[in-house]
């Protein structure tokens, strides 16, 4: 009687382990690594909603080669080392079948080595310093506008409102040094003056002494190469010391809705340069912010379209190829033309993205508003901006 039962709970157990294997063919693993704690914990968090709404959508929609999609993420703690640690676990032990990027330029450098060296295909979602198509790997495809165009749409306009003398001030990071390279050629071009040019450590919190440089510099418009937490430091520092250019404009922070809670009304009027934002004039957008805020109860920000645009792009390729063979999905990530949630896709031969724009959207009124381009704005740029001692 024991040898039976014994017989059949080991029976039981190969029909399960069967059952499991038999599952697991059934899947495609995404892989994927994402701050969810450290200084990017907020962007990684969103990106993660993002990336998983694009999974259920697709498992909803049908599945992609026939098969459901699942999920395979590791928190990287904001910490490049960390990431490239987790790619090789995902790669060499987890077999995953399909690699999206984390997000920032510097952890993307690292994790984009490890996808190099096992010649596997990764698409970067949140990544925009050129440096990483730069080093010749043939496995690193971009979703975003690379850093040194970032400011492009941005400095078309300088000219038409009388801006002439540019103050710029940036983290010690590889995307945000990429984007003042881009302002700086954009403004020789132009014949503009950078008349103020400081980088800041990337931890750093009292601006202090360099705000009040910058304001000696009297720029008509200050530029800033920031995160979140820099970028509310300058702007409530710029404050108390009246430090009052005719314009602010920031990569990043402006385009979250907690900018406008930490700052209240110190944020109006302040513009960010952004790669995509809720708008009723991009398609796709209202949908999804719509979606988003049923799922998860806040407003996306641009992390969120990071996550399901990625989605949707790595479904794009799959789907052309028809197959996860890497040599068909590295063809179709170099050669085809897509438009996502996030915007276009487009990439040169080194894989870095060409057919993706940004666009600058301004704090009006308590909310976030679309101002360029001019054919999709939701309103005029407030310009000049009411000095901080008369507000």
């Amino acid at each position: 009687m024991k040898r039976r039962t014994f017989l059949c709970a080991m029976a039981g157990l190969v029909l399960l382990a069967g059952a499991q294997i038999a599952r697991s063919a059934d899947e495609i693993t995404v892989g994927i690594t994402l701050s969810l704690s450290g200084p990017y914990a907020d962007f990684g968090r969103e990106e993660l909603n993002g990336v998983q709404m694009w999974v259920s959508d697709v498992n909803e929609r049908g599945m992609l080669l026939g098969r459901q999609v699942r999920l395979k993420y590791y928190d990287d703690h904001s910490d490049p080392e960390t990431s490239a640690r987790l790619y090789e676990k995902l790669i060499s032990e987890d077999k995953v079948d399909l690699l999206l990027g984390p997000y920032s330029s510097d952890i993307t450098l690292a994790a984009s080595t490890v996808a190099e060296k096992h010649d596997f295909p990764m698409l970067a979602t949140g990544a925009a310093a050129d440096e990483i198509w730069e080093r010749g790997y043939r496995n690193i495809f971009g979703l975003e506008t690379p850093a040194s165009h970032y400011m492009d749409l941005l400095m078309t306009v300088l000219a038409e409102h009388h801006i002439e003398r540019i103050a710029i001030v940036y983290a010690d990071a590889n995307f945000t040094r990429a984007v003042m390279d881009g302002v700086r050629r954009e403004a020789a071009n132009r014949k503009l003056d950078i008349v103020f040019d400081r980088e800041y450590p990337q931890d750093s919190e009292d601006f202090g002494a360099l705000i009040e440089a910058a304001k000696a510099s009297r720029p008509d418009i200050l530029i800033g190469g920031t995160y979140f937490d820099d970028a509310v430091a300058l702007v409530r520092q710029s404050r108390a010391s009246d430090f009052s250019p005719k314009a602010f404009v920031f990569t990043v922070a402006p385009a979250v809705p907690e900018f406008g809670e930490a700052l209240g009304s110190a944020a109006e009027g302040m513009m960010g340069v952004v790669p995509w934002m809720q708008s009723a004039h991009l398609p796709m957008g209202e949908d999804f912010a719509y979606r988003y805020r049923h799922r998860f109860g806040y407003e996306p920000g641009h992390h969120a379209a990071y996550g399901y645009g990625g989605g949707q792009t790595l479904e794009a390729a799959v789907r052309l190829a028809g197959s996860l063979d890497h040599d068909k999905l590295r063809e179709q990530f170099r050669t085809m033309r897509f438009t996502s949630l996030f915007g276009h896709y487009r990439v040169d031969q080194t894989g870095k993205q060409i057919g993706k724009s940004t666009y600058v959207m301004q704090w009006q009124h308590g909310r976030r508003r679309l101002v360029l381009p001019r054919n999709l704005r939701e309103g005029e740029i407030i310009y000049p901006l009411t000095p901080w001692s008369a507000r």
